[in-house]
């Protein structure tokens, strides 16, 4: 009997594992990423990022905005991979010169931080953990939650600009197409309800909101919003290179909260994206328990930010770890 007992134990035994084995696998899915992937290679790499958020963030407080915006114009285009970060050549158009990166700035500061990790372990950490981790502590320097997130990104050797407009969200869109480019990176609706969220900080320059202004105020507007958004955008046509610009959240412009959400129930988002969230009927129900929790908000926020964070990026021998983050090593000239 003893024998016996013993194969059957061995059999349920296997049976429990292949049945555990598909979420085992998922789980361990790797896309390549880990937790504190340079513990062994560089161990000071997440401190020293951190450590260069804060002094940044001191000195320019607009560079933890860039943090955020810089995850989502990279991450969100085919892959997590700095490609965002790459120079035009004289072969390929650099993403942050097209017109889907208008007010993207600060890039000189992600050197900054690339030189003070490069000081540490030269060669090691990548321009694409770089990114994503200053916008993971740029988050907390807003009054956001700590958010962990997996390393082991490579940097990838060209620029994406050519698809930038395929798979970057737009907010002149439908929402239904901001759905669906989000879903196709794993993110569901309460997902995208709380990285629109991210609109809580910032501001928005006129030229991405005047055509709700002229030549007719746009009549889904808070009529007790539109004279200071007339004020602060005076023209027609704006030039794209004065500072004209709304504040996103006039409440709370600096902080990362659920306020964003009260705001757009209110009829006070400035952009058309901001509108349809509070008022398509798959979003509206997130939107507003958001607006009444921001425990939940922050809940869904950190697990979106986190898929982002892993959308297709480049592991193992793929891609390569620049010696500067504006250029890929194959341009790279030694002094």
């Amino acid at each position: 009997m003893a024998p016996k007992l013993l194969i059957l134990l061995a059999v349920l035994s296997f049976s429990a594992l292949s049945l555990l084995s598909p979420s085992l696998a998922e789980e361990g899915q790797d896309n390549g990423l880990v937790m504190n992937f340079y513990k062994e290679t560089c161990p000071q790499a997440e401190d020293i990022i951190k450590e260069q958020v804060k002094l940044l963030y001191k000195r320019h407080k607009n560079t933890a905005f860039s943090w955020l915006r810089n995850i989502f114009h990279d991450c969100a285009v085919q892959s997590c991979d700095a490609s965002l970060l790459l120079d035009s050549t004289r072969r390929s158009l650099s993403e942050k010169e097209t017109d889907r990166s208008f007010g993207l700035r600060n890039f000189r500061y992600i050197e900054t931080i690339k030189e003070a990790v490069e000081r540490e372990c030269p060669g090691v950490v990548s321009c694409a953990d770089i990114l994503v981790l200053s916008a993971r502590d740029g988050i907390v320097s807003l009054g956001g939650p700590h958010i962990p997130l997996k390393t082991g990104r490579r940097d990838g050797r060209r620029s994406r600009a050519d698809v930038v407009e395929e798979f970057l969200p737009d907010h002149n869109e439908s929402i239904s197409s901001v759905l669906d480019k989000f879903g196709a990176m794993g993110i569901d609706t309460p997902g995208v309800v709380a990285l629109l969220g991210a609109h809580s900080v910032g501001r928005t320059h006129c030229v991405k909101l005047v055509h709700r202004l002229y030549p007719e105020i746009d009549s889904a507007l808070n009529p007790d919003h539109v004279p200071h958004m007339l004020k602060k955008c005076p023209d027609a046509i704006p030039d794209p290179k004065a500072v004209q610009y709304v504040r996103n959240d006039r409440g709370t412009p600096m902080i990362l909260d659920n306020n964003y959400y009260r705001n757009i129930l209110d009829n006070k988002g400035l952009l058309i994206v901001d509108h349809q969230l509070a008022n398509d009927k798959r979003t509206k129900p997130y939107v507003k328990k958001m607006a009444k929790s921001q425990d939940y908000f922050f809940k869904e926020f950190s697990r979106a930010i986190a898929l982002l964070s892993e959308n297709n990026p480049l592991t193992g021998t793929k891609g390569e770890i620049r010696k500067q983050c504006n250029v890929a090593n194959k341009h790279h000239e030694e002094p």
